[in-house]
């Protein structure tokens, strides 16, 4: 059963994604912090990538569709992440998720985006199955073999050796683990001097660093969605102690970016000129014709 509470946003991501084929589907995680509590169920220990380490909190793995033609996206599905309550990983949430957007929101879309936490073998050969693309970042120690598959010799892509055109277009090779003669195209993005991603994708047809770079860009949509409903609709703010109401929380915050969003996108505005602008607004007129007067002695 979808957690997302927003269930016209499949509908209006099918509105308006033409060209819908160009559409990507985006999964990621983020923990609302919980850092300071002991008695909330729902918190676990989990690594946080905002503090880059291990805090208390709740587990939230979202789906969301991304139009790159217009510039626009749409949270289209969310799962809470409690292993101890429905012995589900976050890769199932996100097969899950991913099984729905075709079968049952019926999403058009040309490639999935996600993180290296969910660039698995399992998660990966179940995208082609259902047709899709997809571009993925791995971890520097995933092992290759960039043969011609006569001889298998794997070694750490962040070992492998770069001529100036493999640079520019990618390598063809073959992933340790999965089935003989499945070959992807590997990419190594410079992101910045301390800082190399190497990303691998089953277009075979994709033959350009550069491109391959911007359809990884795309991805920071959903960082953008997990900074904005922590920031403007106090996600992280319910103490509650029952699973239960910090499950409502959730799905009322989820809703408030979604209608954020939806006039933000309508007015051409950002969702925190949106939140903060009534503020303003109301400042304003109070200072003009106060709704309480005050009395000087």
């Amino acid at each position: 059963m979808t957690n997302c509470p927003h269930a016209s946003s499949g509908n209006r991501a099918r509105n308006n994604s033409s060209p819908r084929e160009n559409a990507y589907v985006l999964y990621d995680d983020t923990v609302a912090d919980k850092n300071h509590s002991r008695s909330i169920e729902l918190v676990r220990r989990q690594w946080s990538g905002n503090t880059h380490s291990v805090i208390r909190g709740i587990g939230i793995v979202t789906c969301i569709y991304v139009n790159p033609e217009l510039g626009k996206f749409w949270l289209i599905d969310y799962r809470i992440f409690a292993p101890s309550e429905d012995g589900k990983t976050k890769l199932d949430h996100a097969t899950e998720m991913f099984d729905l957007a075709i079968h049952s929101k019926q999403l058009q879309f040309r490639a999935v985006l996600m993180d290296t936490w969910y660039a698995t073998r399992q998660f990966m050969l179940h995208i082609e199955r259902k047709g899709k693309i997809y571009y993925c970042p791995v971890q520097a120690n995933r092992q290759v073999d960039e043969g011609d598959g006569t001889g298998v010799s794997y070694q750490p892509v962040d070992g492998l050796e770069w001529s100036r055109e493999e640079k520019a277009c990618g390598k063809n090779v073959h992933v340790k683990d999965f089935p003989r003669g499945h070959r992807l195209q590997l990419f190594r993005l410079v992101v910045s001097t301390d800082r190399t991603d190497y990303v691998v994708t089953n277009d075979t047809t994709q033959h350009s660093t550069d491109d391959t770079q911007q359809v990884c860009a795309i991805r920071w949509k959903i960082e953008q969605l997990h900074r904005e409903v922590k920031q403007v609709t106090g996600l992280e703010r319910c103490q509650c102690r029952v699973g239960r109401i910090q499950r409502n929380h959730i799905a009322c915050a989820m809703l408030v970016w979604c209608r954020f969003k939806e006039l933000a996108d309508e007015t051409g505005r950002t969702v925190y000129q949106i939140k903060f602008g009534q503020l303003s607004d109301y400042l304003i007129e109070q200072l003009k014709s106060p709704s309480v007067k005050m009395a000087l002695a």
